[in-house]
């Protein structure tokens, strides 16, 4: 039997400590697509991937894809109807947790553009 590590889409060491497990959840929340499909979601409730795609501007496979990391991250749950797969935050936490993140970054966006040591959008 494999366990959730072996499956996972990214790999992290063999027995990940509760750091490595973090800085790969916030790695999660590190791409505008994802943070536009968090703010999205949000902001609209639940939602198609349909309905995302025409929200963020961005391709239908591009979308796919990274809902299938914040579902696979816990960010974001699926609820199929039928033939339609609507989807939803997980957890009222997660809009919190981007909107502490948006005021720190109003009070430090300076520094945060001008830092060296982590890279930009990608």
């Amino acid at each position: 039997m494999t366990t959730a590590i072996e499956q996972a889409p990214f790999r992290l060491p063999r027995t990940p400590d509760e750091t490595d497990l973090l800085a790969k959840y916030f790695r999660a929340l590190g791409h505008p697509a994802r943070l536009r499909i968090l703010a999205t979601l949000a902001t609209h409730g639940e939602l198609t991937v349909s309905e995302i795609v025409g929200k963020v501007g961005l391709p239908q496979p591009k979308v796919s894809d990274h809902l299938a990391c914040l579902r696979w991250c816990g960010f974001v749950d699926a609820r199929r109807d039928h033939r339609i797969v609507n989807y939803r935050l997980a957890d009222r936490r997660v809009a919190e947790i981007v909107g502490v993140a948006r005021e720190l970054l109003h009070e430090n966006v300076e520094h945060v553009a001008a830092c060296r040591h982590v890279g930009g959008a990608r």
